[in-house]
């Protein structure tokens, strides 16, 4: 194709040389050359839109030669599906003496439709009006079908993942949310306004002074629980994978580099766990229920043994005392007191032996809120026939701490039926019941408190003794409840005691080591 020189009227020339004023010290050729031999289509055209120049590249664009176009009007290549107001925004700018840019449907000579970017840029002369406009414009049609593949793609990626009925979100490598769907922007309100998946990530991989350690492997259901106070449990199954792409930044262009992101599910396993925890609280209610009954014959046992040791101690004692002093014909009451004491010994021993044996556990690490959790399932029956509000207070976190989980169940349980006992027997107006765990410097902390009666101070120590018990007057007393309590509590390696200063009722304070010496 000729240059620019060979078939462009003189004024053309003169156009250009005024556009580019020439004042750089460079023949005006050259910048006329510069622009015919550019990859991008450009053209000239006067005030009216008729056609004085057009380069090279506009015939590859527009499949029109420039001697096909010279003297035309640039309306040549305008095709009826551009809406008309886009031609009218584009007048609008131009007789404001402003460029504009846009995009518009165009037609190739051979009939065919492209989609044109297109910048016009007005030309003034000495007056301040449009004379000439330089217009240049591209082909970007194969770049807005890929922006629309990517965009259908984007939506249809967030179509699917929003209809998931599993919260989905995709985390950068800084744990920062880049995409969620709407089941997981419901979790935002459970979790308190904290982000979910940083919760569950540093739960599950929690890292002192840092992000949590996700593997690179990723992860599968792991079982995350959220508790509220006095709200229901929540279970959730969570599953990680780790996904790369190629950073877009110019940074990577000649050093391509990888970028990490984690898909999180969080799929709530609530309604599972239920049915399977309804189960397992039944199973544990026949336990405990069994080791109650067997915890009654042993405390009724005991007490018999309790009652005839005493006198089968004085027997003894009577005949010591006869073979010392060496009575003169001691014989018949010696022989009858050796028969008595031989009796009370056979009967104590059957009694001893009839007595049932106390269930083998073994001790290992334990989160106190569980066996509370469980204690609390078990109770919920008795708890809501007599009127009482429980307040379930439990700490975010927990130290484990080594135990065996029958026992201290069963402890915790004698604590709240102990505290039921007391509001019922008090016939208190009030019934509140609160359960607290406390994580403590080294170790765990556990609150129990109700608005009974409380207990005197000069009990508080005797309550713990066997037999005693503040139900009835002191010489028809039988039980060994709180007893129980304070041995399977000294048997952790723990503490038990009344909180003096509380003043509403009743507080049992029990605290275990989270690294005890020894376990009995």
């Amino acid at each position: 194709m000729a240059s620019l020189g060979d078939y462009a009227p003189e004024r053309v020339v003169e156009v250009i040389e005024g556009i580019l004023k020439s004042g750089h010290g460079l023949p005006p050729r050259v910048f006329v050359e510069t622009t015919d031999q550019s990859s991008v289509a450009i053209s000239i055209t006067d005030a009216k839109a008729n056609i004085l120049y057009a380069n090279q590249a506009f015939q590859k664009v527009t499949g029109y030669a420039p001697e096909d176009v010279l003297g035309r009007n640039e309306s040549l290549l305008s095709f009826r599906t551009t809406p008309r107001e886009v031609y009218e925004r584009m007048w609008t700018n131009l007789s404001e003496h402003k460029p504009w840019t846009g995009r518009l449907i165009n037609r190739r000579k051979d009939g065919s439709r492209y989609l044109a970017e297109l910048t016009i840029s007005p030309i003034l002369d000495d007056a301040g009006e449009n004379i000439y406009f330089v217009g240049i414009h591209r082909d970007v049609t194969e770049v807005h079908q890929l922006q629309q593949q990517v965009g259908s793609q984007k939506a249809l990626i967030e179509t699917t993942i929003n209809l998931a009925p599993v919260a989905t979100v995709v985390l950068d490598g800084g744990l920062k949310v880049l995409l969620d769907n709407l089941e997981y922007k419901k979790l935002h309100s459970l979790f308190h306004g904290k982000e979910p998946a940083r919760v569950v990530l540093n739960s599950l991989f929690s890292r002192e002074g840092g992000l949590p350690e996700v593997p690179a492997s990723g992860f599968v259901e792991q079982e995350f629980v959220v508790e509220r106070g006095g709200g229901p449990v929540r279970w959730f199954s969570c599953s990680g994978t780790w996904f790369d792409e190629n950073d877009p930044s110019a940074d990577s262009f000649f050093e391509p580099r990888r970028r990490s992101y984690l898909l999180l599910v969080m799929e709530d396993i609530t309604p599972h766990k239920r049915r399977a925890e309804e189960q397992r609280i039944s199973a544990l209610r026949t336990l405990l229920a069994e080791g109650e009954l067997s915890q009654s014959l042993r405390e009724t046992i005991n007490g018999a043994i309790y009652q005839l040791q005493g006198p089968v101690n004085m027997i003894e004692a009577a005949l010591n005392m006869l073979t010392r002093r060496g009575s003169k014909d001691p014989s018949a009451l010696i022989g009858v007191l050796r028969e008595a004491h031989r009796a009370g010994e056979e009967a104590l021993a059957r009694l001893q032996s009839s007595l049932p044996s106390e269930p083998q556990e073994s001790a290992a690490p334990l989160n106190l809120n569980e066996i509370l959790r469980d204690v609390l399932s078990v109770s919920t029956a008795s708890l809501l026939s007599a009127g009482v509000a429980v307040e379930w207070r439990p700490a975010s976190v927990l130290p484990a701490i080594p135990g065996r989980a029958t026992a201290l169940r069963t402890m915790f349980k004698q604590l709240i039926d102990n505290a039921l006992a007391a509001m019922r027997r008090a016939r208190s107006p009030v019934r509140d019941l609160r359960v607290i765990t406390e994580a403590a410097a080294d170790g765990v902390r556990v609150l129990i408190e109700d608005t009974g009666p409380g207990i005197p101070e000069e009990l508080r120590h005797k309550v713990f003794e066997p037999f005693f018990t503040t139900a009835r007057p002191a010489g028809r007393n039988a039980g060994m409840g709180l007893a129980l309590v304070q041995e399977v509590v000294t048997r952790h390696a723990g503490t038990v005691r009344i909180d003096p200063s509380y003043e509403q009722g009743c507080r049992f304070e029990v605290f275990f080591s989270a690294n005890p010496r020894e376990i009995e």
